[in-house]
């Protein structure tokens, strides 16, 4: 499943997926596989990504 929220958290914060990538320590790779829903992150980077991008689990990961 796509992840648009966290997309869309990474362009309000004028991140690129190469600039999140090197805040939370992976690779832009590793983000873009996130966001098109073809990577599941252990929770230790998803706490990373929520920490950079000022949301949390629930605003980023939480399914509808």
């Amino acid at each position: 499943m796509k992840n648009i929220k966290m997309k869309i958290a990474r362009v309000e914060k004028d991140l690129s997926q190469e600039k999140l990538a090197e805040i939370i320590g992976a690779s832009r790779q590793t983000v873009g596989m996130i966001e098109s829903g073809n990577y599941n992150p252990t929770i230790k980077l998803c706490l990373a990504i929520c920490r950079a991008l000022g949301k949390t689990l629930n605003d980023i990961f939480e399914e509808e």
